[in-house]
C-alpha cells in the first residue's frame, strides 16, 4: 500500500486540511461580521459552514491520496512561510511610513508638505489606518511573492538601529519623541510574534526535556503529533476564539476602532500590535498542522524526514 493512501493516512490528512479549511472559514466569517452591519451567517448557519469546510477537506484529502504526509506538511509549511514573510514586509513598510509621518507632524512640517486638509486627515487614525497602513500591507504581500528570505535578521538589525537612534538623539542631541519608542516596540513585537512559527519549524523553542531525548524517532513522532494537536492547536484556537469571537473581543475591538496610544504625536500602530496576536495564533496553528502531519510520518517511519541543522540554535 503506498504511503499516504491508507485509511490512517487519509484520516490524518483529512484532519489537518480540515483544520486549515476551518481556519479560512473562521477568518472570512470574522471579517464579514466586522464589516457587514447585519451579517446573517451566525449561530447555526455558521456551524453548517464549518461542517461544509470539513466535508470539502475530506474530498480534497481523498482526491490527493497519492501524496504523502510529508508532502502535505511541506505544502502547508510553504503557505505559512509566505504569510510570515508578507507580514514582515508589511510591518517594515508601515513602520517606516508611520514613523516618517509622525516625525513631520511633531516637527510641524505635515501641513506644509501635504496641505491643511490632508494634514488633518493624516492626524486621524481612522484615515491613516485604511489609506496608509492597509495599502502598505498589501504591498508587503506583493513583495513577498518575489522574495525568499523571511527577513528575521534584517528586522532584528533594524530594531537595533532604531534603539541606537534613540540613545544617540537623547544623549547627544537631547532630542526624543514618542514615535521613536513606538517604532522599536512595533518592530520588536512583530519579530517576537511572527518568528514563533519559524522557530517551531526549526525546533528552536525551549523544550523541557526529561525523557524526550532518549526516545526513538517513532516515539518522538508520536509525542510530537499528539502535542501539536492537543496542546498547540488548542492553544491557537483558544486565542482566536477569545480574541476574535465578537466585535468587542480583545483583538477585534482595537483593530475595528484603529486604537492608538494616548501619548501625543506617537505612531498610530497600537491597533496593529493587537492584530499581531492574531497573526501569531494563525501562523502557529498552520505550523502545528504541518508539524502534526510530519510527526505522524515520523511515527510511521516514512522516508524523507527533514533534518534540522543546529537544533536549538535559533
Amino acid at each position: 500500500m503506498a504511503v499516504g493512501t491508507d485509511h490512517v493516512g487519509l484520516l490524518v490528512r483529512f484532519f489537518g486540511w480540515g483544520m486549515l479549511f476551518s481556519l479560512v472559514v473562521f477568518l472570512a466569517n470574522n471579517y464579514f461580521v466586522l464589516t457587514v452591519d447585519s451579517w446573517p451567517i451566525q449561530g447555526g448557519t455558521s456551524a453548517l459552514i464549518f461542517i461544509a469546510a470539513f466535508i470539502a477537506a475530506f474530498f480534497f484529502a481523498q482526491r490527493t491520496m497519492h501524496r504523502s504526509l510529508r508532502t502535505d506538511a511541506f505544502y502547508i509549511s510553504g503557505i505559512n512561510t509566505y504569510l510570515i514573510r508578507a507580514c514582515f514586509w508589511a510591518v517594515l513598510f508601515i513602520g517606516i511610513a508611520d514613523m516618517a509621518i509622525s516625525f513631520v507632524r511633531v516637527e510641524g512640517f505635515l501641513e506644509h508638505i501635504f496641505g491643511e486638509d490632508m494634514s488633518k486627515k493624516l492626524s486621524r487614525p481612522q484615515f491613516r489606518g485604511p489609506y496608509v497602513h492597509v495599502p502598505l500591507a498589501f504591498l508587503g504581500f506583493v513583495v513577498a511573492m518575489f522574495t525568499r528570505t523571511l527577513g528575521f535578521t534584517w528586522l532584528a538589525l533594524l530594531i537595533v538601529v532604531a534603539e541606537l537612534a534613540i540613545v544617540i538623539t537623547r544623549f547627544v542631541f537631547s532630542y526624543e519623541q514618542a514615535f521613536m519608542g513606538d517604532l522599536v516596540r512595533f518592530w520588536y513585537a512583530a519579530l517576537f510574534l511572527f518568528a514563533s512559527a519559524y522557530t517551531l519549524l526549526e525546533e528552536g523553542h525551549v523544550r523541557v526535556d526529561v525523557f524526550y531525548s532518549t526516545f526513538r524517532e517513532t516515539k518522538k513522532g508520536f509525542v510530537n503529533a499528539w502535542g501539536a494537536t492537543f496542546l498547540g492547536m488548542s492553544l491557537c484556537w483558544t486565542i482566536l476564539i477569545i480574541g476574535m469571537g465578537s466585535k468587542s473581543a480583545i483583538i477585534n475591538s482595537p483593530v475595528m476602532n484603529f486604537e492608538v496610544s494616548q501619548v501625543g504625536f506617537g505612531m498610530y500602530t497600537k491597533y496593529l500590535m493587537a492584530g499581531f496576536l492574531g497573526v501569531f495564533a494563525i501562523t502557529m496553528l498552520i505550523q502545528f498542522i504541518s508539524q502534526m502531519l510530519d510527526s505522524v510520518a515520523d511515527y510511521r517511519s516514512e522516508p524523507g524526514k527533514r533534518e534540522v541543522a543546529m537544533p536549538g540554535a535559533h
